[in-house]
């Protein structure tokens, strides 16, 4: 694909504007009351079910949380988790940090690492990347973001072939893993994670508004007004639809999931 000005600015511009993404001025509310594990070790740990979906169904909960780093759980704070019904920790962070932080899951708790950053399937793109970082550049420079970083980081989620492996991971085993709940986290809980989120929850059918609003509550949890901005997961989105077209079209062709994947996480969550 040749770099143009006029395909880069384009980009900037559905990065900018969330194209193709229903997104309001302001995300809707979301409870917190319910939410929070309450570890002090890990403050982002959350129940992502609860939510409505626009057909009317409910987002099981007790069934799938999210996390930042739980290398600090204590044995008490493991406790708490388990007695959650938690038997399964996918972990989305690089080599490094798994090295540097280990988990320590106890006995009971099987650990699955779903690398975002693996290079194991090669360092390949779907889209030109020089285009992608031009465009989330500008954006970020133009959105005003205060982590240019983050705002290019996003749109790569979805750009980088070896994220889809570590999605795609994570919500085949939310979907098999029936005897019992999942945790999946990164370090902070709130990128990584909060995309994972955010493609979890539009699969279930849950409206962008709460989707958003789900991906800001880190802010609460991390104690931190600037943990997150909307502007980048509205980046991630405009990427998805930039090279997909379609929200069904990245399930199947960039996460490699099938009908009956789909299917099953449905099935399992959806009440």
């Amino acid at each position: 694909m040749t770099i143009t000005r006029r395909a880069a600015l384009a980009l900037t511009a559905a990065l900018i504007a969330g194209a193709a993404v229903a997104t309001p001025a302001q995300a809707a509310p979301a409870a917190t009351w319910e939410r929070s594990l309450g570890l002090a070790n890990a403050t982002n740990f959350r129940n992502v079910g609860g939510y409505s979906t626009a057909d009317g169904h409910t987002v099981r909960t007790g069934v799938v949380f999210r996390s930042n780093k739980l290398s600090g759980l204590t044995a008490a704070e493991w406790q708490v988790v388990t007695a959650h019904g938690i038997n399964r920790d996918v972990d989305l962070r690089n080599i490094q940090e798994r090295s540097d932080e280990p988990d320590h899951a106890p006995a009971g708790v099987a650990y699955q690492v779903a690398d975002v950053a693996s290079l194991s399937h090669g360092i390949r793109f779907h889209d030109n990347a020089g285009v992608t970082l031009f465009a989330a550049i500008a954006a970020g420079l133009l959105s005003g973001s205060s982590d240019l970083g983050q705002s290019i980081g996003y749109p790569f989620m979805v750009n980088f072939v070896g994220a889809d492996y570590a999605f795609r991971d994570t919500l085949k085993a939310i979907a098999t893993n029936t005897s019992g709940g999942v945790v999946y986290h990164c370090s902070a809980g709130k990128d990584r994670t909060g995309w994972a989120t955010a493609v979890l929850l539009t699969l279930l059918g849950v409206p962008m508004a709460t989707v958003e609003a789900d991906f800001l509550l880190s802010n609460t949890y991390l104690g931190r007004s600037d943990a997150v901005q909307v502007a980048w997961l509205r980046a991630a989105f405009a990427e998805l639809y930039h090279i997909y077209g379609t929200f069904t079209a990245y399930l199947h062709s960039g996460l490699m999931l099938t009908d009956a994947d789909i299917a099953a996480i449905k099935a399992r969550l959806l009440v």
